[in-house]
This record gives structure tokens, sequence and C-alpha cells, in this order.
């Protein structure tokens, strides 16, 4: 089992990367770490030496902030300080830029703190690997800060009209691509340690996709006019379209959007409710759950997922991942409404009534036993 440690593990690619590590308990074992440590010799060296991987992401990000600059370069050394204080060689692991290219403070501290790295792993034998990171967007990324596709995601959720300053080409890769190539470095580097070799290397991230901001405002502004506006199901023609769409909804609020009332038309025959229109493929299921029984108890990293109470009473809990914050949703058949299920929220449902519950189930994708991406943690 490897030990691994994620300085900045609260920003956007830190939080993403400690809760994926997470969903491999048997190989990786996640070592803490706050901001604070940085600024305690005896708390950072105690942390460096218990790791046999350290991911090194904290960083301030601002282009011409002296303040970032020298923060980087301090974080930096600080870190390379301890590795000799404690004559510690863990795989070291760089996040750089392709910024490096450009002539601003934060491009100028990112390439020098991967020089100053890689001159480390040297000296001392270690093993390093400096990546270069194209522009990244995911779930839960800092609007206004992270990328473009963060504020637009927020503007467009939020009541704000977003607008194209340049539109320029964007180079872009999803926040679980780049973990992925990272989690890979991992598992090589323990195959080349058990032959007592080493690394020392920076690899240039390819992008996955590229477009135009206004294409991606385009694809964006459907979402919210489909999804968002009259919650249907948008074409998903991509893996890309399904990234963009999954980060799309992470900046809804679930406190405010949902449930969702169906719009329901009744006559002597009964009632009539649409559950979905679907631009896309899926699965729809249907269950009936007995007094007091719960279902679910588990979350999904890229499957987008529905749930709709037709008759019965159920009571809908959701928990972000890395979170303590429960969040509740008592829903009665009577006025039927649906939840939809954030990537990365465990969920459950529960009969809470007299009768049996009786749910519909849609998801878009059909189920896989080799690959279902359903990863069972208690609300």
């Amino acid at each position: 089992m490897k030990r691994i440690g994620i300085t900045g593990q609260t920003g956007f690619i830190g939080t993403n990367l400690y809760n994926t590590l997470g969903l491999y308990p048997e190989d990786f074992k996640r070592i803490p770490f706050n901001r604070e440590i940085f600024d305690d010799e005896t708390s950072l060296d105690a942390f460096v030496s218990k790791c046999d991987v350290i991911i090194h992401l904290a960083a301030v990000n601002r282009h011409n902030d002296p303040y970032a600059h020298e923060t980087n370069i301090e974080l930096t050394s600080k870190l390379i300080l301890s590795l000799e204080r404690t004559c510690s060689l863990p795989l070291i692991i760089f996040s750089s830029s392709i910024q490096e290219k450009n002539d601003n403070l934060f491009a100028k501290s990112k390439k020098e703190g991967r020089i100053s790295l890689e001159e480390w792993a040297k000296r001392n034998g270690g093993s390093y690997v400096g990546l270069i990171i194209p522009n990244v967007f995911g779930p839960f990324g800092k609007p206004f800060h992270n990328s473009v596709v963060a504020t637009f995601c927020y503007q467009l959720t939020h009541g704000q009209t977003p607008k194209i300053e340049v539109d320029g080409n964007l180079k872009l890769i999803y926040v679980g691509e780049i973990i992925s190539e990272i989690i890979s470095i991992i598992r090589i580097e323990k195959l080349q340690e058990e032959l007592n070799l080493y690394i020392t290397e920076t690899r240039e991230i390819k992008h996955t996709h590229e477009l135009k901001v206004s294409e991606l405002l385009t694809l964006l502004s459907d979402y919210k006019q489909l999804y968002f506006d009259k919650g249907i199901i948008p074409s998903i023609e991509s893996i890309f379209e399904r990234n963009l769409f999954n980060t799309f909804r992470s900046y809804m609020s679930v406190h405010d959007y949902y449930p969702v009332r169906f719009s329901t038309h009744t006559d002597n025959r009964g009632l009539f409710a649409e559950l979905a229109r679907l631009g896309t493929s899926g699965q729809v299921s249907f269950s009936t759950t007995r007094k007091g029984i719960t279902r679910g108890n588990h979350f999904h990293t890229r499957k987008i997922e529905r749930f709709a109470v037709i008759k019965g009473k159920a009571l809908i809990h959701l928990r972000r991942i890395g979170t303590e914050e429960v969040i509740s949703f008592y829903i009665d058949g009577d006025e039927p409404a649906y939840v939809d299920m954030p990537v990365w929220y465990t969920h459950n449902i529960t009969n809470t009534g007299d009768e049996d519950l009786y749910t519909i189930f849609w998801i878009n994708e059909w189920y896989d036993p080799e690959d279902p991406d359903t990863w069972m943690e208690k609300v």
C-alpha cells in the first residue's frame, strides 16, 4: 500500500484527487495535509516522513502578483528542505502548467519550482515526475479562478450573463483524466521501485479536447436552457460532453433546485406524469421498497441519475464525498417529484410511509458489472 500526501489537498485538483484515491483503500493510504503544515517545520517533517508519494499541488494562481511568485517558490523550497532534513526519498509529482511558456510571474514560479525539484531528485537519487498540464476543468472548480469553464457554469446557474472577452481556442483536459495520469505514474513507479529503479522526468500532458470559447458557451447555454430551465436531459454525444455536463451540474445549488415537482394531469383514470425527456441514451428502472427499508448508500463519479418517487412517502439523503453536511428531501407520491444525484454525492432513499414506496430510476448508461461506477459509502 502506497502512503500518499497531497499539498494543496483542499484545492480543485487536490480535492478531486484525494477523493479518487479514497476509492482504492487496498492500494493507497491518504496522509492528510493542510496549509498550516508548511508553517511549522516539525509538522512538515512529520508529513514528509510518512509519505511514499507526495503530489505537490499547493500554489497561488495569480498571474502577475509578486506575492504569488514568492509564495510558490517558498512552498517548493520548504518542501525540498524538509525532504533533505528527513533524508526522505518519496516519489515527488509536481504540477506545472502550459503557462510556463508565458511571460508572467506565475509561469516563472511554476517553472522554477519544477526545475528545483528535478535538481533535488538528481542530487539525492530520488524519483520525480514534473507534469506540464493544460487547462483543467471539472466539478467544483473555483469560478473566476480555475478556468473559464468554472466561471461560465457558475454564471449560468446563478442568474448572471457570461461574456466572451477573447474568442480564442481552449485546450482542455478533464480533472478525472489528470488524476488517472497521476495514479498511473504511482502504479508504474511501484513496479520500478521493485526493480530498484528511479524516475526523473518531465511530461507534457496533452489536452483531450479543443474548442473555441464561443463553442464552449454554446454548449453550456444549451445545458442551461434544456436542463436547468426545463429539466430535459441533453444529448450527450461524447466523453467530453459527458464530463462538461457533469461539471455544469456541479454548480447547481442542490439545496435550492431540488426537489422538482412534476407537471401532472389527472382525470377519472388517475394521474399521468412525464418522468424525463431524454436527449441521450440510458436506463429507466422501477422499484418498490417496503416500510422502513433504505436503498442506496453509494455514489457515482460519472453517471447521471434521477430518482422519481411516484407513490408512497420517501426520505432522500445526499452528502458530498469529503464533507459532513447531509441534505435531506421528503418526497410524497401524492405530489410526484424527482431529485437528480450529482456526481460525488453519496445518496440513499428510505421508505418513511406505511405502504410500499414506488420509485422510478433513470440513469444515463446501462449497468456494466465490469465497470459499474457504483461506490458504496453510507450517507
